[in-house]
């Protein structure tokens, strides 16, 4: 009897054709690992003793609606269904030179496959082979490892990690998904070879950051990652909020442990990783603003405008995406401050007007990432806190219904002002603009096109500006 659930169609496709050819394959890796774990996977990797391209154009032969690619310079080639995908390798041992990003990849058998693989938990394989289909095969005691809740590497971990540095960034993401310890040999290592991670490309080290960022609790991972010295080598901003500096007897709250419980409250709220990066960077500008006066202690004024203006060195140091997403992120930075403002007593109509107007699109995750940012172990001062957000939200509901500023543009543009005055594109037209949606927002005058109109012929005969 079979122990593991091969009934999909793919697994006996893959024995029939290997046989064919005179290989010997095998399932190995993740797949295998999730299928202990009972998590769900649609990615199956195959390792076969000859040309895992060969066998890939074999198997998609007999697969209706599947596409297959082929990566020569990788001697790999991928098969997508609806909902499937299989990657198809040659049993290979690899391993990276000292002064290249690239590793240097050679065939190789079936047992060198499995050592050069990164942690005990990856290296199960089953075997797809006529004489012992669906037998496990267990080197290195990865079932005791996953059952024990622990990453550790098959080999010596220093070696492990110097032939693929970014092990190390996988080890943290394994641990941070599956909630697992890294073994201490194994956590050793990670700090004796930090170093070795600058060989790696700041775009698969991001990669793995994106994996902790999006897990059910990210702070584990930015713990190791800070503990094994491996946040220093790409991400110096985040490490210097760590710390608390004490004078007069007044300190500060320590921000980077501050900052994770941000992001893990709002990873319960929100699987978006945009927000997700809002949370982890709201107060990244608190060191460089940090002052200590007698009277008022601790201050960090500004550091929601200079934050902001650090996103995007930091998104494009880090190869993160600078679109829409980076401006999301810069957006929620720089108002993270704006809401808690409006909890204040005698709170005007035209602030709130205000803030719906600014944060537009980003108004409900605004909110979001203000109520995680209530980190107070007061549980009765959090309360109030959440209470005071929840009296905000009331407000822009009621304002938003109203007046209907998001998403809002003056019933006036600038092309009608030059029209109105006819006049050419200049200062002008935009300190007229500027004083129309100032105006309308501070409720001086009605969301109106009349009344808007008018404005307009006040604020140009001020500027000298003739109705022709």
């Amino acid at each position: 009897m079979i122990p593991y659930d091969l009934s999909h169609p793919i697994f006996r496709v893959v024995s029939e054709e290997s046989q064919k050819l005179g290989f010997e394959s095998f399932i190995v890796g993740g797949y295998v690992r999730d299928l202990h774990l009972n998590r769900k996977s649609k990615d199956v990797d195959f390792v076969t003793i000859g040309s895992g391209i060969t066998l890939a154009k074999a198997v998609q032969k007999r697969l209706k609606n599947a596409s297959l690619s082929i990566f020569k310079n990788f001697g790999t080639a991928q098969i997508k269904t609806d909902y499937w995908e299989f990657e198809f390798v040659g049993a290979r041992k690899e391993s990276y030179d000292r002064k290249s990003r690239k590793p240097k990849i050679e065939d190789g058998t079936f047992e060198e496959d499995i050592y050069r693989r990164d942690f005990t938990i990856n290296t199960l394989a089953i075997s797809l082979n006529s004489e012992n289909y669906g037998h496990l095969i267990d080197t290195f005691n990865g079932i005791h490892d996953i059952e024990n809740k622990i990453i550790r590497t098959p080999l010596d971990a220093c070696v492990t990690f110097k032939d693929d540095p970014l092990r190390m960034m996988r080890a943290i993401r394994f641990a941070t998904q599956l909630d697992f310890e890294i073994e201490e040999k194994t956590k050793n290592a990670l700090q004796s070879e930090a170093k070795s991670l600058s060989m790696i490309s700041q775009e698969r080290i991001t990669e793995e950051l994106n994996k902790i960022i999006a897990s059910k609790k990210p702070s584990i991972g930015f713990k190791l990652l800070f503990d094994s010295k491996l946040l220093h080598e790409f991400f110096p901003e985040l490490v210097q909020l760590q710390g608390v500096e004490v004078r007069n007897g007044k300190g500060h709250k320590d921000n980077f442990y501050h900052t994770l419980q941000v992001l893990d409250q709002i990873a319960v709220k929100t699987e978006d990783l945009w927000l997700r990066w809002a949370a982890l960077l709201h107060d990244i500008a608190k060191p460089a603003t940090k002052r200590f006066s007698k009277d008022e202690g601790w201050s960090f004024h500004g550091h929601e405008d200079k934050g902001s203006r650090m996103v995007k060195p930091i998104f494009a140091r880090l190869k993160l995406p600078l679109n829409a997403s980076m401006n999301k992120v810069q957006k929620l930075v720089q108002l993270h401050l704006r809401p808690i403002a409006l909890t204040k007593d005698n709170i005007t109509d035209s602030a709130v007007r205000r803030l719906i107007y600014d944060a537009d699109e980003y108004l409900n995750d605004l909110i979001t990432l203000c109520k995680s940012d209530i980190t107070t172990q007061n549980k009765e001062k959090e309360q109030r806190f959440q209470n005071n957000l929840i009296n905000v939200e009331k407000n822009i509901a009621r304002v938003e219904e109203r007046d209907r500023i998001r998403n809002w543009q003056p019933p006036i543009k600038g092309n009608e002002i030059m029209d109105i005055f006819k006049i050419n594109p200049g200062r002008e037209i935009g300190i007229i603009k500027s004083a129309l949606k100032d105006a309308i927002l501070d409720g001086i005058i009605e969301n109106d096109y009349n009344e808007a109109h008018k404005f307009v012929l006040e604020q140009g005969k001020k500027l000298g500006l003739q109705i022709q």
